[in-house]
């Protein structure tokens, strides 16, 4: 659960990120996907999109971008929203706050997006401080774990069904590691989430 739905404590260390958005009035959650753009993923998952005439957002890493613009173009040509997911997938713990920066201003010249989300919700607190002067910070209620060679299909189907609430920010991958658990959850995800009443929306908050 620490990981699927991230502790209070854990989201109080980033206060200004938006980690949920309660409607209170209407069932809404907002279907993410990270890691991409990649010719073996992304237009499958459009597909998927608009066969349930579902909006999502795309936090894209710009090194992938850089490789496949047509992408870029092709997920905003059908209606959704894009955001920064650094130039090169970086951990912010793991680099100088300088670095850091200047890779996610090397994808934001490729994205142009006010919406950030870091790699594995991790970065350092002087790195958020800089980053919310100019972008929205996006983190997540639910990680499916798509990515896990340690989880079947149908424990990532049920991580859905357990922690998805009004307003969740769900985290898929349109990623080669999470392509087996994503193409098989999916669907069957969406169908599930509108068999509960709830709508689909994109970021940011329409």
């Amino acid at each position: 659960m620490l990981i699927e739905r991230p502790p209070l404590l854990y989201r109080l260390l980033f206060p200004e990120a938006i980690w949920r958005i309660n409607k209170r009035k209407r069932r809404v959650v907002y279907l993410t996907f990270d890691d991409g753009p990649i010719p073996e993923q992304t237009p499958w998952v459009l597909d998927i999109l608009d066969r349930y005439g579902v909006k999502a957002t795309f936090f894209m890493v710009g090194d992938n971008v850089r490789r496949n613009p047509d992408l870029l173009a092709e997920v905003r040509r059908r209606g959704h929203s894009v955001g920064n997911h650094t130039m090169h997938h970086l951990q912010g713990m793991k680099v100088t706050a300088r670095r850091y920066l200047r890779d996610v201003s090397e994808a934001d010249a490729l994205i142009d997006s006010p919406l950030f989300r870091p790699p594995h919700g991790i970065m350092r607190w002087k790195q958020s401080r800089a980053l919310r002067e100019k972008y929205i910070i996006i983190m997540y209620d639910l990680v499916t774990r798509d990515y896990s060679a340690k989880l079947k299909p149908e424990q990532v189907l049920a991580n859905v069904k357990r922690f998805a609430r009004n307003g969740s920010i769900i985290v898929f991958h349109d990623s080669l590691k999470a392509a087996a658990n994503m193409r098989a959850v999916l669907p069957r995800a969406i169908e599930w989430l509108l068999s509960q009443g709830y709508e689909f929306e994109r970021l940011p908050m329409e």
